[in-house]
Parts: C-alpha cells; sequence; structure tokens
C-alpha cells in the first residue's frame, strides 16, 4: 500500500530545512484518542484547547498534546496532567514541568515571555503559582503518532515510540503534531528543538547520546526548531562544511529577504561567520504531501551558497545586533 512516506523516501526528498518553527514548546499529557485537530478533538476540555491555540498565537510558543507509548482506549479518566514547558534558543534551552488537574489553568500563562526564553512567563495568574521545577531527566523524545491526522504517523510512528520505551528511553512521549507526515517517523528532541524524520531505535539512541554530550547529529535532522526554515537550512549547511557538531555553538542570527530567496547570516560562539544564500525550490516530480491529499510539489531550500564573513570586533554579540 502507497504512503506519502513511501513517496518521499523513494524519491530521496531533502530533510533539512523541513522541521516545524517553535522557540517554545508547550506539551500538555492527554490520554486516550485525538483527532484531527488534537486540541479541540480529545479529552482535553474542546474551549481551553481552542483559547491554548489563541493564547500561543504569534508568540514562538507552539501548544501541543502528548501521551506516553501504548494503548490508548477511550477512558474518561480525571489523572493529572504532565505539562512541559521547553525553551530551544542555543545557550538558552531549558525545560520546565508540573502536573495539574486543569489545564485550564495554563491560560495564566505568559506565553509572550515563554516565547522569548523567559521561564517568568510560568507564573500562573491569577491562581496560586504552580510548583513548576527543573526538568533534568534525559532529552525529551517526541514521536509524532496522531494516525488522524496521517497514517503514516500512526504505521511508523507508534510503533518507533515502543520500541523506544520497550528499551528504556525514559524520555519517550507521543506527540500529536510536529509536520512533516511523509518523514515519518518523525520526532522532535528537547530542549535543544532538533527535529528528524525517517528515524530509527537507533539513530535515536545515537541523537540522545550525542545530546547528552552538547553534541547534535546531522543525519536525518530536519532542522532546530528555533528558526525558521531557511535558517534551520542554513545552519545544517554550515555544520555540514565546518563539521561542526557542538549543539549549541552555532546561532542563526539574522536572515534577510522573502520567498523566494534569503540571505542568512549563521554565528559561531567564537566569532566566525557564514552568510548563506537559500531557495524555496519546488519538488519535482509531484508527490503526495500527505497520505489522502491529491499530487501537489512541496517546497524545499536549498542552499545555493555559502561565503564566510569577517570577524566582528565585538564577537557573536555584535552579529546578533546586526553590525557585520
Amino acid at each position: 500500500m502507497s504512503t506519502c512516506a513511501t513517496a518521499s523516501r523513494d524519491l530521496s526528498e531533502p530533510l533539512a530545512g523541513t522541521a516545524a518553527t517553535a522557540s517554545t514548546w508547550l506539551l500538555v499529557e492527554q490520554p486516550g484518542p485525538w483527532g484531527t485537530e488534537a486540541l479541540i478533538s480529545s479529552r482535553l476540555d474542546r474551549a481551553v484547547g481552542r483559547a491554548l491555540e489563541r493564547a500561543a498565537e504569534g508568540t514562538g510558543v507552539r501548544v501541543a498534546l502528548i501521551r506516553r507509548p501504548g494503548r490508548h482506549a477511550d477512558l474518561h479518566t480525571g489523572a493529572r496532567h504532565r505539562v512541559f514547558v521547553a525553551h530551544t534558543l542555543p545557550g538558552r534551552s531549558w525545560i520546565r514541568t508540573t502536573a495539574l488537574d486543569d489545564p485550564a489553568g495554563l491560560l495564566g500563562l505568559d506565553f509572550a515571555a515563554l516565547g522569548a526564553g523567559d521561564p517568568g512567563g510560568l507564573t500562573l495568574r491569577p491562581h496560586t503559582p504552580a510548583a513548576w521545577e527543573e526538568y533534568t531527566g534525559d532529552p525529551l523524545v517526541l514521536v509524532c503518532t496522531n494516525g488522524k491526522r496521517d497514517r503514516c504517523c500512526a504505521l511508523l510512528g507508534r510503533p518507533l515510540a515502543g520500541e523506544l520505551t520497550a528499551s528504556g528511553v525514559h524520555g519517550t512521549w507521543e506527540i500529536t503534531h510536529i509536520g512533516g507526515h511523509r518523514f515519518a517517523p518523525t520526532l522532535v528532541v528537547l530542549p535543544h528543538g532538533y527535529t528528524y524524520g525517517r528515524a530509527t531505535a537507533q539513530s535515536v539512541k545515537d541523537v540522545i547520546e550525542a545530546l547528552r554530550q552538547g553534541r547534535v547529529v546531522t543525519d536525518g535532522c530536519r532542522g532546530r526548531s528555533a528558526w525558521e526554515r531557511p535558517g534551520q537550512a542554513a545552519e545544517l549547511a554550515v555544520r555540514e562544511l565546518t563539521g561542526e557538531d557542538g549543539a549549541d555553538a552555532l546561532t542563526v542570527a539574522r536572515t534577510e529577504g522573502e520567498a523566494p530567496v534569503w540571505s542568512v547570516t549563521v554565528a559561531h560562539r567564537d566569532g566566525r561567520a557564514w552568510r548563506v544564500s537559500v531557495a524555496q525550490v519546488a519538488g519535482a516530480p509531484p508527490r503526495p504531501e500527505s497520505c489522502g491529499s491529491p499530487l501537489g510539489s512541496p517546497t524545499r531550500m536549498e542552499v545555493v551558497g555559502i561565503h564566510t564573513g569577517r570577524r566582528p570586533a565585538r564577537g557573536v554579540r555584535a552579529m546578533a545586533a546586526g553590525r557585520l
């Protein structure tokens, strides 16, 4: 049976520059089945789901539901909801966690502050603050498994999540949607925000072990969610060029232009910089972007040139301010 993931793999569709964009992730545990639009079609209160979507708009925060791998019977339970908030910018990444009886309390979060990486935005207003704790466990591995959105995520993602859990990857959760069904099984690793496609249990374990050591694996990497798609492709291209694997060594300091061509400045923490030319190109031949959808030409980010920049007198901070 043909699937969008099979077509994408057969066409060797590039992965770089295809990750969902989010500087911060808000993850709410919600057991049971998920619908296509999970925030409003699950056992989470529909009004709360819509309100969370609205609160996050334009803030850099992406809201998603998560659940532990396994069977998902349609049970009406009153269990507490585990919640994670993860910020993904290099050098400033963090995860905080709490448990709530009622996710409606999350509407008191300061979403703009969280999107900017300020954990002070976790204070729940006007109620008594929740007991947010720093998460110090292994990186969170969030495998997309929502078969109601695309069958590839269920057919390929759920077995992967189960295998990871069975083999002792304790930070594994299922997640509702991170985009790119045709790259299934696909996942995002937090707090760094690197997203991977066509993953295997062994490749995920390699990613986790590398991140424990402060390194990033680029094989199968779709990009870091902190950046827009041109920046994701540019960062990975600089890593390929230089061999740099430090997870927090590179920053997308500036992106200029608009579709279909951008100039992206990638900065190294040692002061080096690269100007990367990125073009948006339509994929050919036509293929389904999702199972059941008509044939289309999904765009990809293609790096067409990399130029070494001049070392600024004041280091990376000067580049981040736009002074090259």
